[in-house]
């Protein structure tokens, strides 16, 4: 049998769902302002794994990924348990904004501290209650500032841990990626922890793409836990090509303001040279071509096609 979990006041034993509700904060009205969680404990023993969302109160599709995936765990044929935080971020996400009331990132503000700025109090209620608890950790993303990414694995692939859940995940692409100072991913793997983070789809939309890739990656994870039984009716499809591996990614910069017209797509490949778009001043007829400055693949771009001299127009990974 596995053991209880202890989230906050309560207690959930082994073969239990529990929709709870984590203390944060008043509002200058007074109002309890709290992060809802969903622990789905299995009655068999097996890992602990979190899935957490919106730590950027504009990044939806994950709520939708974990919301899918939960529904289909069953407490009672589960090995281990699932510990859900689908909004993190409940200030940015009431707000439809991507920072905090203080302006501060929380993705930017961990292991985060229990007297410090709002970021770092919520930081830390996290790390404490949730992901110190877990054995392993998913978390979920998308593009930021007017941005789409293809869907994507970020991770540290040196640690065979971590390399295992990215591999497992499957998506398009894996980014071999160091952890930044004061992420979750970076909190969690010095606590070692393995962390893997899902990037896809553009801030304050749904993409029926990248929610299904992330529900069926987090789906082969489980699997490869060996916390879910593989079956024919309910395992994900497998992916339909290899994911491709990236260890180096940059983003192409407009050498001047204008509209920006874009003529790619996610997830193309790319030859040095070629246009990817071009750049016109819209009193203007004339036009300047935007070119790819070496072979690689469109991960990401920008869907403003109003732009200034320096602003990130297409990222860009070479695999």
């Amino acid at each position: 049998m596995d053991e209880n979990i202890f989230i906050g006041d309560y207690e959930i034993p082994p073969g239990k769902r529990q929709r709870l509700e984590l203390p944060l904060a008043r509002l200058f009205t007074g109002t309890p302002l709290g992060v809802p969680v969903t622990v789905v404990n299995g009655r068999h023993s097996g890992p602990r794994v979190f899935l957490t969302s919106t730590l950027h109160g504009d990044e939806l599709n994950g709520i939708e990924i974990i919301r899918q995936v939960m529904s289909r765990l069953s407490a009672k044929n589960l090995r281990g348990a699932v510990i859900a935080v689908p909004v993190v971020n409940v200030f940015g996400f009431v707000h439809q904004t991507r920072y905090l009331p203080d302006r501060r990132d929380l993705n930017r503000s961990f292991p985060g501290s229990k007297r410090g700025s709002l970021a770092a109090r919520l930081a830390h209620l996290l790390m404490n209650e949730v992901i110190q608890q877990c054995d392993y950790g998913l978390d979920f993303h998308t593009g930021s500032h007017h941005r789409s990414n293809l869907p994507q694995i970020r991770a540290e692939l040196e640690n065979e841990a971590i390399r295992s859940l990215a591999e497992a995940f499957s998506a398009p692409l894996i980014i071999d990626a160091n952890s930044i100072n004061g992420s979750l991913r970076g909190a969690a793997r010095n606590v070692d922890i393995p962390v893997i983070t899902y990037e896809a789809g553009q801030p304050l939309r749904f993409s029926s793409s990248a929610i299904s890739e992330g529900i069926n990656g987090s789906l082969r994870v489980l699997e490869h836990l060996e916390m879910i039984e593989p079956s024919e009716e309910t395992s994900p499809p497998l992916p339909a090509a290899e994911p491709l591996i990236a260890s180096k990614t940059r983003w192409l910069r407009a050498s001047r303001s204008g509209i920006f017209r874009l003529a790619t797509n996610l997830g193309d490949r790319l030859e040095k040279n070629q246009i990817l778009g071009e750049i016109s001043n819209p009193f203007s007829s004339k036009v300047y071509k935007i070119r790819a400055r070496h072979d690689g693949v469109i991960i990401g771009y920008t869907n403003n096609p109003l732009v200034h001299q320096g602003d990130a127009l297409l990222h860009l990974a070479e695999v």
